[in-house]
C-alpha cells in the first residue's frame, strides 16, 4: 500500500502524523511519501520537499512566491502520475491540493482531502473544483458536513485531534508548575499569554502592536505577565528584533514549542486567528483575537467573504462569543482595555460554558474516525 501526502503547516503535521500512525495500525506493509513536516517524518513518512516549502499565507504572499510553487506542484503531479499511489490524500493547503487531487482523480487515482476548505466562508464558487477533485472530505466540524451534503458529496465529520488530546478539565496551576514558573506568578499575577501566529508574516505584522500592548498593560497593572511561546526559531527572532526597538520592553515569559501549555497556564490569551483559537476554546481561555493581512488580501477576503465572523470559536458556535479585531484596529490603544477586560472571569463565566459544549461535540477520536473512513474508502 503507498500513499502519497501533502501538508502545509503545523496544524496539517500534526493532524497528517495522528492519521498516518493510524492507518499503519491496519497496513504493514503502507508508506507514505510527499511534503512531510517533522511528525510526519517521525512516523515514516517521506519528505519529498519540506513542509516549510508550502507554509505561506494570504493572496500576495502566494504571488510572491508564485514560480516556486507552481514548479513544485507541477513537480508532484509528475511525480504522482509517473509513480501512482493506491491512494493520495491533501492535508488542508487547499490551493495547492485540490489541483494535484484534480489531475490525480482524471486518472482513476482514489483521493481524499483531510481539513475542508472554507467555501462555505468564502469563495463558495470553489465547490465545482472541490467536487472534481476529491473523492471524500473529512471535515473537523459539523456545520462544513452539512455544507457538502447540500451537494451530494462523499463527507465525513471525524471531529478535531484538539478536541481528543486536551482534557475536558484542564489545571492551570499543574501548567504552571510544568513551566517551572516562579511563585510570586504561581500565586498571585495575571498570566496572559500571546500568541502572534505561526507564519513569519503573521508575526513580523503583529509582533509591534503585542509588545506595545503588554507595555501599557503592565503600565496599568504591574501585576500581569505575558508569556509567548514561539514555534521555531524564525517566528522567535523576528519578535526578538521587534524587542529591541524599546529601551523599557516588557515583562515575558519567551519559550519555545510550548503554545498549549503557556495557554493552559494563563487567565487569559491575546492571539492571531488560526488553529490557536481553538485551542483556547478548549482550554477553556477567555481570549481576544486578531488578524492582520497585508492590505490587497484583506480587500480579496473581505469582498468574497459569506460568514459575519472569521475565528473558529464564533464559527462553531454560530454567534460572536469572542471579539475579533482586524487590520489597523489592531493596535496597543484598542488592544489594552480589551485584554485588561479578558481578565473580568464573571462575564466570561457562561461564555467558557459553551467553551465547554463544543469540546464535547468536537471529541469523537479523530485519528481512529479518519483513518477508518479513510479505509473504508479504500476497500470501498
Amino acid at each position: 500500500m503507498r500513499i502519497g501526502i501533502i501538508a502545509g503547516e503545523v496544524s496539517g503535521d500534526i493532524i497528517a502524523a495522528g492519521l498516518i500512525q493510524e492507518l499503519k495500525k491496519n497496513y504493514s506493509d503502507i508508506e507514505f511519501i510527499g511534503i512531510a513536516g517533522p511528525l510526519m517524518q517521525s512516523q515514516g513518512c517521506q519528505a519529498i520537499y519540506p513542509m516549510e516549502k508550502l507554509s505561506v499565507m494570504g493572496f500576495v504572499e502566494v504571488i510572491a512566491r508564485y514560480r516556486e510553487l507552481a514548479s513544485m506542484q507541477s513537480a508532484l503531479i509528475t511525480y504522482f502520475l509517473e509513480n501512482p499511489p493506491d491512494l493520495f490524500i491533501g492535508i488542508d493547503a487547499p490551493d495547492f491540493n485540490l489541483s494535484i487531487e484534480r489531475q490525480l482523480k482524471q486518472v482513476g487515482i482514489k483521493t481524499v482531502h483531510y481539513v475542508s476548505p472554507s467555501v462555505w466562508a468564502w469563495r463558495q464558487y470553489r465547490i465545482k473544483k472541490i467536487t472534481q477533485s476529491v473523492g471524500l472530505m473529512l471535515t473537523l466540524f459539523p456545520f462544513e458536513k452539512r455544507f457538502y451534503d447540500n451537494y451530494s458529496m462523499p463527507v465525513k465529520f471525524v471531529g478535531h485531534t484538539l478536541a481528543d488530546s486536551i482534557d475536558i478539565d484542564t489545571d492551570k496551576y499543574q501548567a504552571r508548575v510544568q513551566l517551572q514558573l516562579d511563585k510570586k506568578i504561581m500565586e498571585h499575577e495575571s498570566l496572559v499569554a500571546l500568541l502572534p501566529g505561526s507564519r513569519s508574516s503573521e508575526v513580523s505584522r503583529l509582533s509591534k502592536p503585542f509588545i506595545e500592548t503588554a507595555i501599557r498593560c503592565q503600565m496599568l497593572n504591574p501585576d500581569i505577565v505575558f508569556i509567548v511561546p514561539f514555534v521555531n526559531q524564525k517566528t522567535r527572532d523576528i519578535f526578538e528584533k521587534q524587542l529591541l526597538m524599546y529601551q523599557q520592553p516588557p515583562r515575558l515569559i519567551m519559550l519555545d514549542n510550548q503554545s498549549q501549555t503557556a495557554m493552559a497556564a494563563s487567565d487569559a490569551v491575546l492571539l492571531a486567528s488560526g488553529t490557536a483559537t481553538l485551542e483556547a476554546l478548549l482550554l477553556k481561555k477567555p481570549m481576544l483575537v486578531v488578524y492582520k493581512m497585508s492590505p490587497l488580501s484583506y480587500w480579496l477576503v473581505k469582498k468574497l467573504s459569506s460568514v459575519p465572523y472569521f475565528s473558529l470559536p464564533n464559527l462553531l458556535a454560530g454567534e460572536q462569543l469572542v471579539e475579533e479585531l482586524t487590520q489597523d484596529d489592531v493596535s496597543s490603544e484598542n488592544l489594552t482595555p480589551k485584554v485588561l477586560d479578558l481578565l473580568n472571569v464573571e462575564q466570561w463565566r457562561d461564555k467558557l460554558a459553551i467553551f465547554n459544549d463544543i469540546h464535547s461535540m468536537l471529541r469523537k477520536n479523530a485519528n481512529q474516525a479518519a483513518a477508518q473512513a479513510v479505509i473504508d474508502y479504500l476497500e470501498n
